[in-house]
């Protein structure tokens, strides 16, 4: 393609954006609008699925606490006894010396307050990995009759929950997210159909002296990617702010219950923007095709 055709083709583009200004305004608020809720339901889905995984990842083990007055012996046996439990990945043994420590260690700066303690209020116990959560039930019920264990705590209720909260989630966050493309298709193809009504008869003088059906339709396809691009891009503005508020105040009042399970601001913004920048155009390009097939018929 020619410099002088590609030249044409953008200034017929922007000549069809300025004659339908009041449209073009109104198109790329709606896509952006579209993306803004778009990037309001993407981040709860990709937050939340975040917290459910790292959540898994935590909780994606058995403690078995042991009685207080086992011997040496006795600990050695329930571990021996522990092994032979078909589907158990690794089993470690934390003493109740360790578990301090590594409560210290998760209390940070403040972890010299449990230094105050007359005596060690910890359990021994072993910390049991499966290899498959669908087999934890099992060995849960293979652990329960052995001797010597005072508590076995296994949080398996909690991982369910949070991935079937994290699947509803996904799937209706899935039907918003096609309602939305399906309305800002809409909205544009309208807007192309304005420049195309305009002009209708320029458009068949073309036709007449042979001009070819992608000739006439690049500038209505520049035109609609155009008005994707620059609805993402404010979308991705708003969605930049919106986000890092967001993060700002859940790190500031609520730092150990969510902000650990949260998505970083770039992280997240790295997967927004390449998607609104896809979503964006394409959108824009599939309003033009829609509205080029019906009304013009090239």
């Amino acid at each position: 393609m020619k410099g002088r055709t590609v030249k044409y083709m953008f200034r017929q583009s922007f000549t069809g954006l300025w004659r339908n200004r009041g449209m073009t305004v109104a198109s790329i608020g709606s896509v952006a609008a579209s993306l803004i809720i778009l990037g309001l339901v993407i981040t709860l889905v990709l937050n939340i699925s975040n917290a459910a995984y790292l959540a898994q990842m935590q909780f994606d083990e058995i403690q078995v606490y042991l009685q207080e007055d086992l011997s040496v012996e006795e600990i050695d046996s329930v571990g021996k006894q522990i092994e032979k439990i078909q589907g158990i990945a690794e089993s470690t043994y934390e003493s109740k010396e360790m578990a301090l420590e590594k409560f210290k260690e998760s209390w940070g700066e403040q972890g010299y307050l449990l230094e105050s303690l007359e005596s060690n209020p910890l359990p021994n116990s072993y910390i049991i990995q499966v290899e498959n959560l669908e087999t934890a039930d099992n060995i849960v019920k293979e652990l329960k009759p052995l001797e010597g264990i005072d508590e076995i705590k296994y949080y398996k209720e909690i991982v369910d929950q949070l991935l079937n909260v994290a699947k509803f989630i996904r799937t209706v966050g899935l039907a918003i997210i096609l309602i939305l493309i399906l309305v800002a298709v809409f909205i544009i193809s309208n807007t192309i159909k304005l420049t195309l009504n305009a002009r209708r008869q320029e458009i068949g003088i073309m036709k007449y002296v042979g001009a070819t059906n992608w000739f006439i339709r690049w500038p209505f396809l520049i035109e609609g990617m155009l008005l994707g691009f620059i609805g993402a891009a404010l979308s991705i503005v708003v969605v930049y702010f919106g986000y890092q508020y967001a993060f700002d105040v859940i790190t500031r009042y609520f730092y150990v219950m969510f902000s650990t399970y949260m998505i970083s601001v770039r992280d997240m913004m790295d997967k927004i923007m390449l998607m609104f920048g896809v979503l964006g155009t394409g959108v824009g390009a599939l309003g033009s095709i829609f509205s080029l097939r019906r009304h013009l018929k090239v």
